[in-house]
């Protein structure tokens, strides 16, 4: 029987287990997937502790890990247009992305370029397209300057690129371990930690316009006295602070237009994914624990083999 990581209830890592599960039936407008490639994100290990998407129905147990995934069309449920079996695609899965088969609805679903790897792909649907929708809700012009909280992470690798490509000045705020990586996509770094905002000014000294913040807590405090309008913080790290402190949290669009748009801009060149490493299924505990220490380049990725 196929394989998936789950956790069995909420919790820490000893919660994690492999189970062998039967392969989903499509409902209606979703899609049967064969796996290849699943995205590692740290909304997977926050769901295991407990955290409850806005909007979402409770948890069930045992849960399937990973909220992107790319992989082959093996079945098609009711009321579905424009895909057939054996196409290849990506796109945010309903039963989890780390396992063998999952379900992708069909509305968060995109085709795969054939000159994008699967491994490339699964990691779009979460990080690429969050700071997609982040940028573009920014809205700068070019010339402006923006900071980027978390700029080494997966969310900030993809957000100081894009904001890169539009023309924008981006200050990176990493640890210093990440400043080389940071710099390598076109931003001036920051190091994280206290004193943030004057090293901030050091390195902007004409201002900041905007920020894009990943982190949350003390370091969105930070950032935000750094603005002369509130309104210009958005958030995906600490939404509720940045509501608190005059900003918003990043309004996500999650459609497979999005996945088109960011998968043309990876195809074109203007965005690289930076997978740092790549797993195997029998390591998804591995993988998750790479993202959760926090300390990982890039992207994360589990790779399923066919």
């Amino acid at each position: 029987m196929p394989k998936a990581y789950v956790f069995t209830r909420n919790g820490g890592p000893e919660v994690e287990a492999f189970i062998e599960q039967d392969v989903p039936v499509p409902g209606p407008g979703e899609l049967l997937v064969a796996v290849r490639a699943a995205g590692v994100n740290p909304v997977d290990w926050k769901l295991r502790g407990g955290y409850t998407r806005p909007g979402s129905e409770p948890q069930s147990f045992p849960t399937v890990f990973g909220s992107e995934a790319a992989g082959v069309v093996e079945g098609i449920g009711p009321d579905v247009e424009g895909f057939a079996i054996g196409d290849e695609v990506f796109g945010n899965p309903v039963t989890g992305g780390y396992a063998q088969y999952t379900l992708l609805p069909v509305a968060v679903t995109a085709h795969k370029p054939a000159g994008l790897s699967f491994t490339d792909a699964a990691v779009l649907p979460v990080a690429a397209a969050t700071a997609y929708d982040g940028v573009r809700q920014l809205g700068l012009a070019p010339g402006a300057t923006l900071l980027i909280t978390g700029a080494g992470g997966g969310v900030g690798t993809a957000a100081v690129q894009l904001a890169r490509h539009g023309g924008v000045h981006v200050v990176g705020v990493a640890s210093a371990a990440k400043k080389d990586f940071v710099e390598s996509l076109g931003a001036v770094h920051v190091e994280s930690g206290p004193g943030l905002a004057d090293r901030v000014r050091a390195a902007a000294p004409d201002g900041v316009d905007a920020v894009f913040d990943l982190v949350g807590g003390d370091t969105l405090r930070a950032a935000a006295s750094l603005l002369a309008a509130p309104a210009a913080l958005i958030s995906a790290g600490g939404k509720p602070l940045a509501v608190e402190l005059g900003g918003a949290p990043v309004a996500r669009a999650r459609t497979a237009a999005v996945l088109d748009e960011v998968a043309n801009l990876v195809v074109t060149g203007a965005l690289r994914t930076h997978v740092n490493r790549a797993y195997p299924l029998t390591g998804a505990g591995d993988a998750l624990r790479a993202v959760e220490d926090g300390h990982a380049l890039g992207k994360t990725v589990i790779e399923v083999v066919a």
